[in-house]
């Protein structure tokens, strides 16, 4: 007896675990929400930083002695509302975080790797919280509020990967394009790392460096930091163009890409070289190139207007931004197959009257 075909839309199961059921419509909205919320908070304590509001809050966990939020008198000042405002998106992280690991991390149809990178962004969480105790209690050793901002990014990036991982499988990952295009990606990958050091560094030489008692917090000349940095952002763009034009040069020489959500089968271990990559990769290039470009604009006026807070604040805006275009495209040079569907119970398919008999 030939069975009905099953339906584009299957019917959900309904006899799996509350979680079972959550998932498929959740799951990435909590990894979205904590991808903005982990740029957000690298926005608030730029503001932090900015405004060296860093000691606002006198003790922590509690905003002051004995009391967890700011107190209101005579002589308290906007910094106390700034840190604590910042520690108040810290505890939205942590509600977010916490929602990506019931939904992502505990998911036990995908790999131990995707589970390990949802449980990231909980951890990091933990590890901010910690540093940034050790920096109010120590006064803001340089390098601790360095590695703040440098393990924010690190999180920024982790989140963007996460975010690309849950639209996919969990199959091995097939590269998309040529070994050149895989080893300028890497090398693109290496440069992004240099040029954030490199902008943390340049902000803890100048005036924005989290103390208003001190003027730098790295004795290191603020424009020499400054045209070291620069030019590692034009290195940066060489080897992106450079990584553009071979993706643009495959396209030529292959023809006209595969529709999307096709694979090439003779690509599988063969040594056949990829196909033309899909347009949407070149698109991801051009948004790097983009915000790449607008965060130099960014740079070169803060500089020339010496340094108004709004725009540092809006320059590390676009170095959060600058992270997340580079790890999506590079994510799009490779596939792992399409996310796994939420499995659909027999029951289910024969009360549609679709399971063979």
């Amino acid at each position: 007896m030939t069975s009905a075909p099953v339906p584009a839309h299957p019917v959900p199961d309904r006899s799996g675990s509350f979680l079972d059921r959550l998932r498929p419509v959740w799951r990435d909205r909590a990894v979205m929400a904590n991808l903005v919320a982990q740029i957000l908070i690298v926005v608030t304590g730029g503001l932090v930083r900015l405004t060296a509001s860093g000691l606002g809050c006198s003790s922590w966990p509690s905003c002051t002695p004995g009391h967890f939020t700011p107190t209101s008198h005579p002589a308290t000042s906007y910094h106390a509302y700034i840190e604590f405002g910042n520690r108040t998106i810290t505890g939205l992280l942590v509600v977010v975080s916490v929602a990506v690991v019931i939904l992502a991390g505990l998911d036990r149809s995908r790999s131990a790797g995707y589970r390990a990178l949802a449980w990231l962004p909980f951890a990091g969480v933990l590890v901010q919280a910690v540093i940034g105790g050790m920096a109010v209690r120590y006064e803001l050793p340089p390098a601790l509020v360095g590695s703040h901002m440098l393990i924010s990014m690190g999180l920024v990036a982790a989140s963007a990967w996460l975010w690309v991982r849950s639209r996919e499988g969990d199959a091995a990952s097939r590269w998309l394009v040529t070994t050149a295009t895989r080893t300028l990606a890497a090398a693109l990958c290496a440069m992004g790392a240099v040029v954030v050091v490199l902008g943390v560094v340049t902000t803890g030489a100048g005036p924005h460096s989290g103390d208003d008692q001190v003027g730098y917090r790295f004795a290191i000349d603020p424009l020499t930091m400054a045209r070291i940095h620069a030019a590692s952002v034009w290195v940066f763009v060489a080897v992106l163009a450079l990584t553009i034009y071979q993706l643009q040069l495959r396209a030529r020489q292959a023809g006209p890409a595969p529709r999307s959500g096709t694979a090439e089968p003779t690509q599988e271990g063969l040594g056949v070289a990829p196909a033309a990559p899909d347009p949407s990769v070149l698109r991801a290039g051009y948004r790097v190139l983009g915000v790449t470009l607008g965060q130099a604009v960014i740079g070169y006026v803060q500089v020339a207007t010496h340094l108004p807070i709004a725009l540092v604040n809006l320059h590390m805006l676009g170095a959060a931004a600058l992270v997340v275009a580079l790890t999506l495209f590079v994510g799009r040079l490779r596939a792992r197959g399409l996310a796994p569907a939420p499995e659909v119970a027999p029951d289910a398919l024969r009360a549609a009257g679709t399971a063979p008999a």
